[in-house]
């Protein structure tokens, strides 16, 4: 490994551990940096979709007491535990059978640093426009929502496979729209991206696993670590400071950030 490459390896974990659960879209940020920076090729794919594991990983160590609390309220057959994980399901299995009949249009469209800038910008203006209409809602969790509701998330996030639309945004998003207060929208997010990711990583790896090398192995070790640290750090501050600041400073973000990529491709 070359100083350059490790250097690249460690900013795009960083960069994917810093955005993967902020409404920003992990993916596009990977894609457009990736492109600045000149880590690209069929092997950086197979990086790209690797290091999303160490933000996986991220999740269940800060909710570890919650997801083993849920493990032992199956053992007893607990109501609230039952009713977390047939929500948690209901929210998996819409992107699940989405993503394995649509992988090629998918790994299409992640080559498109284009649709990236696009989706960003729209995305943004999408969310200052839900913030607006949703009115406060009053804390719950996730073991009280509806059956409905953690199946129309489900749903909704199947758009996050567009690159640049952002998993994270497309649930947080659909939960408010549902009557989800601030909260209950980004933990069950954070939830759901465990089975959601872990799934799509796993087959993407094996669909990809043309593309890995053993001299690939050092670099996904270096962007894995970095992106768990930084997911770790961003999972443990989101909730508070969406509690604060709302959503709103993200979609401006994102708005300014996909119009820079915009003219920035479109006078390559």
């Amino acid at each position: 490994m070359d100083m350059t490459s490790v250097l690249q390896a460690f900013l795009l974990g960083l960069l994917e551990g810093l955005t993967e659960f902020i409404p920003v879209s992990s993916t596009g940020h990977l894609i457009l940096a990736a492109e600045l920076i000149g880590f690209t090729g069929e092997g950086s794919i197979a990086f790209k979709i690797a290091i999303q594991l160490g933000a996986i990983l991220a999740v269940m160590v800060v909710y570890r007491a919650r997801f083993s609390g849920i493990a032992r309220g199956l053992v007893v057959r607990d109501p609230g535990a039952i009713a977390f994980t047939r929500n948690i399901i209901l929210g998996f299995l819409p992107a699940m059978v989405v993503g394995f009949f649509a992988y090629d249009a998918i790994r299409r469209l992640i080559e498109s640093p284009m649709t990236v800038a696009v989706a960003l910008i729209v995305g943004g203006i999408a969310i200052l426009l839900i913030e607006r209409a949703v009115t406060p809602k009053i804390e719950g969790d996730v073991e009280t929502m509806g059956w409905k509701t953690a199946g129309g998330v489900g749903i909704v996030q199947c758009l996050a496979m567009i690159p640049g639309v952002s998993r994270s945004g497309a649930t947080i998003m659909g939960g408010l729209l549902m009557g989800m207060d601030r909260k209950t929208a980004a933990e069950f997010s954070f939830f759901l991206a465990v089975p959601t990711m872990a799934a799509a990583t796993v087959y993407a790896l094996w669909k990809e696993r043309d593309l890995l090398s053993f001299d690939d192995l050092g670099l996904i070790a270096i962007g894995f670590t970095t992106a768990f640290v930084a997911a770790m750090l961003v999972v443990r501050s989101l909730v508070a400071f969406v509690a604060r600041h709302g959503f709103a400073p993200f979609a401006w973000y994102r708005i300014a950030l996909g119009s820079v990529a915009l003219v920035w491709l479109l006078n390559k």
